[in-house]
């Protein structure tokens, strides 16, 4: 299911809305959770650290969808890195590298449809981007070394978030900052139980996933920050998911 969905329609209209939308195509009201819009754009905006970030910063961003964040760190950042598991996300994230803008349609009703423009900032350096497929939980050993990376909600959708998070060291150079954004949805459809960072009962305590995260990471790096970030992300013009994700900010030792 876990993959599939990501190559569907649905998920790169969503995507592209989530990532892309305007503020009143995403939330067509005049009430409802205004500070949960521009989530990728606050992924790095409200988390990135940029006192100390040099003029030749170097970032990854590990599960980078269609790109908006990964676009928002060329801000700061000479040369970034956006990879992606999905063939079509990262299809997509090319196109709108090379171009800067995409037509697609989004859900209204039932069928019904409406047609917008997902358009990358004209401020943004486009060509310090660069998108490949890859998979988070097996990085090849030539990526190299980051000043930033960036795993915005991705924990929670990996079938070994663990494997993944034990990479990281290997990847952030001493100094550098790690950036994890998650709101802890843990599924069997994307993560065996037995893999979940938290969410359930040991020894009749609960597991939490920060303090999993924390005892991964506790080795290489040090917590710097914590905060909560919302995110909506409309389905359709009368339902929306109001989530809130956990965002932590870890420097490497």
């Amino acid at each position: 299911m876990s993959g599939s969905f990501y190559e569907s329609d649905r998920a790169f209209a969503e995507y592209l809305l989530f990532h892309y939308g305007l503020p009143k195509q995403v939330l067509p009201f005049a009430f409802g959770p205004v500070d949960a819009l521009d989530f990728p754009v606050r992924c790095v905006k409200d988390c990135l650290i940029t006192d100390g970030l040099g003029s030749n910063a170097r970032a990854l961003e590990l599960g980078c969808a269609v790109g908006r964040s990964s676009f928002e760190l060329a801000r700061f950042c000479r040369e970034v890195i956006g990879l992606d598991f999905s063939h079509r996300f990262i299809a997509t994230s090319r196109q709108l590298q090379t171009s800067g803008a995409l037509d697609y349609r989004f859900a209204d009703e039932g069928s019904l449809t409406i047609q917008a423009t997902a358009q990358v900032p004209l401020n943004i350096d486009r060509s310090r981007v660069v998108f490949d497929e890859g998979d988070a939980m097996n990085l090849p050993n030539e990526i190299g070394q980051f000043d930033v990376v960036l795993l915005a909600n991705l924990i929670d959708r990996l079938r070994e978030p663990q494997r993944c998070l034990e990479q990281l060291a290997n990847v952030v150079k001493s100094g550098g900052q790690l950036i994890i954004t998650s709101p802890c949805t843990w599924l069997e459809d994307f993560t065996p139980r037995q893999n979940w960072l938290g969410g359930f009962e040991r020894n009749g305590h609960p597991v939490k996933t920060l303090d999993t995260i924390q005892g991964i990471l506790n080795s290489d790096f040090w917590l710097a920050s914590r905060k909560d970030l919302p995110f909506l992300i409309r389905e359709h013009a009368r339902k929306f998911q109001w989530s809130v994700a956990e965002a932590t900010v870890w420097m490497r030792k």
